[in-house]
């Protein structure tokens, strides 16, 4: 198969790994990929995965990159609380949660870092449409819940403060009955106690 064919095929991926390909043509041989590479047509991501060289990368393509690399995982944390325009915008890379170990890859392309959640822990995302495809992406609260639970030492107004929430946003977009909900899966009441002092902050901030 030659270069242009298979950009053909694959022209509806924005990532795409070598069974993909093989699910193409099986008698593909990996070499073909270090000689596409070396002409740069195409850029590996991590081992495995590749994107053609003249994709023309934003937040939503690196989100989903992001969910492809490292499974099961969905869109948290800075980067989602940056989506949904609480935060100012991350410089921390892409960030996400996993029931996997914790993860940082540092790549071409970009930075992903990858967090770990137990699987019961592993819900809340929604899956919001992009080209024709979907990627997973905590709801609100369930971005706000990930960050507070892995960063535990956020719990004074000083430490509220410091996260530079706007109001604005926050309470257009917030449900708080979902939020209790999510929070309950939660079963931790050191967390329960931040959060509803977080909530108070933001209604007298």
């Amino acid at each position: 198969m030659k270069y242009l064919e298979l950009k053909n095929e694959l022209r509806d991926f924005t990532i795409f790994s070598l069974n993909e390909i093989k699910n193409i043509e099986p008698s593909f041989h990996r070499r073909r990929l270090n000689e596409w590479q070396d002409k740069g047509y195409i850029k590996k991501v991590v081992r495995g995965y590749y994107i053609f060289s003249d994709l023309k990368l934003n937040e939503e393509i690196l989100f989903k990159i992001a969910n492809r690399i490292y499974l099961p995982s969905y869109i948290s944390l800075e980067s989602a609380l940056s989506y949904y325009h609480l935060i100012p915008e991350s410089v921390y890379g892409i960030t996400s949660i996993s029931t996997r170990k914790t993860y940082h890859f540092i790549t071409s392309t970009g930075e992903f870092i990858y967090r770990t959640l137990k699987p019961s822990l592993f819900f809340g995302y929604d899956l919001i449409k992009f080209h024709e495809k979907y990627l997973k992406m905590a709801s609100i609260e369930k971005a706000l819940l990930d960050y507070f639970y892995l960063h535990s030492d956020i719990e004074t107004e000083q430490d509220f403060d410091s996260l530079r929430i706007n109001k604005e946003m926050f309470f257009s977009q917030i449900s708080n009955p979902k939020l209790m909900k999510f929070l309950e899966k939660f079963n931790q009441k050191k967390l329960t106690g931040r959060i509803n002092r977080f909530w108070s902050y933001m209604k007298n901030a």
